[in-house]
């Protein structure tokens, strides 16, 4: 897949092309890219960076950072995807300025787009307009329940296989790992505390089974992960901390990402450090017998 950073980069060519921030790159959005594949025309996604909601003001926890979305939308089949910078003054583009700025330089012909597509500032557009303004529209039906906004919901409910079933893959954390207070190695267990990735959802505090990446570092090692304040130890402060199953190495600044396969329990102070160890130790035999809660979609 071709990353374009302008319209005018991309080669003369009739394109089918979808339009979104597409935010985790969930089955909807796949089906919607799909589309555009299937029609035989050089298919195009374009997507827009910072976050919309952000730039227009409001909070917004993404599902997967940028470059990650990146490496998603590559794996959904498009020929290239547009990254449009998302401005202000982009937001005030009225619906024929968008296609006379955007989709008409690109070479668009077609435009996927799924029930209820709106666009241009105030969402005034929609695929009448588009085909109004000369662009054929192909509508493609939303699937049930599948949505961005619900799997946020589902995730700070600490619900990942219903999560995952939307997405048609595990959730994922990603950050880079920093120095922790190397209490995880005095137990026995060395953990990779991570610093998420700014404006990514860090799912419901929580102990977790499922398996860790380090870009170009090798694995996947299977991996047991706490969310949460460390009660035990009287935290305040949210933390992340991954014990990656049979690694032997330093971590340290290296970056990583997680897929989240089950919530095992909630967190919780022991008794005694004998107590919470016996209890670490269960935990990471459940995360050693985990498996992915879906496969690939």
């Amino acid at each position: 897949m071709k990353v374009l950073r302008s319209p005018q980069e991309a080669e003369p060519a009739e394109r089918a092309v979808s339009i979104g921030t597409f935010d985790g790159v969930h089955r909807g959005h796949r089906a919607v890219i799909g589309a555009a594949v299937a029609t035989g025309l050089r298919s195009a996604v374009v997507t827009f960076e910072p976050h919309p909601r952000a730039v227009l003001g409001y909070e917004v926890q993404l599902l997967a950072s940028f470059e990650r979305r990146l490496e998603l939308l590559a794996d959904a089949g498009p020929d290239e995807t547009l990254v449009v910078e998302f401005t202000p003054e982009l937001s005030r583009l009225l619906p024929d300025e968008f296609v006379a700025h955007v989709l008409e330089p690109l070479g668009s012909r077609v435009v996927v787009a799924g029930d209820g597509f709106r666009f241009g500032a105030g969402r005034r557009g929609d695929a009448d307009t588009l085909r109004v303004l000369g662009l054929d529209v192909q509508p493609v039906p939303l699937l049930p329940g599948v949505s961005s906004s619900r799997i946020r919901e589902l995730l700070r409910e600490g619900k990942i296989g219903e999560a995952a079933e939307l997405l048609g893959r595990s959730p994922e954390l990603e950050g880079t790992v920093v120095a922790g207070d190397q209490r995880g190695g005095t137990l026995g267990f060395p953990t990779a505390n991570l610093a998420v990735s700014h404006g990514l959802l860090v799912p419901a505090h929580g102990i977790y089974a499922g398996q860790a990446v380090v870009p170009g570092g090798g694995g996947p090692y299977r991996t047991a992960v706490s969310i949460g304040v460390n009660p035990h130890y009287g935290g305040q402060e949210r933390r992340i901390e991954a014990f990656l199953l049979d690694f032997a190495g330093d971590l340290y600044g290296s970056r990583l990402r997680v897929e989240l396969w089950q919530r095992l329990r909630d967190e919780r102070a022991f008794a005694s450090e004998a107590e919470l160890v016996e209890q670490i130790a269960h935990d990471v035999e459940a995360a050693r017998a985990a498996r992915p809660p879906v496969s690939p979609k």
